[in-house]
């Protein structure tokens, strides 16, 4: 089982950056596929990225192409989301997920316009 803690989140102001971090614990962080999704109010849950078990492969939602960035660091079971040019419609709370198996328990990202 993987528990993950999501950090980093915040009020900016739109056209700010933030970058969130997910801590998993356990030995297998390597083995799963992470991914970020995220949630606003009365909006189902929706995708924003994804990276393969090495980091080498990334997938992003186009809403956010060209502005966020997914990383992973294996030797510190952490996987980030660097959020650039943020706008108002980028307020929800975003969750991190192994394989889409374990979630967190979620970040709030509120961006003033």
């Amino acid at each position: 089982q993987v528990q993950l803690v999501e950090s980093g989140g915040g009020l900016v102001q739109a056209g700010g950056s933030l970058k969130l971090s997910c801590a998993a614990s356990g030995r297998t962080f390597s083995t799963y596929t992470m991914g970020w999704a995220r949630q606003a109010p009365g909006k189902e849950r929706e995708f924003v990225a994804t990276v393969s078990r090495s980091g080498g492969n990334t997938i992003y939602a186009d809403s956010v192409k060209g502005r966020f960035t997914i990383s992973r660091d294996n030797a510190k079971n952490t996987v980030y989301l660097q959020m650039n040019n943020l706008k108002p419609e980028d307020s929800a709370v975003y969750y991190c997920h192994a394989d889409r198996l374990y979630w967190g328990q979620g970040t709030q990202v509120t961006v003033s316009s």
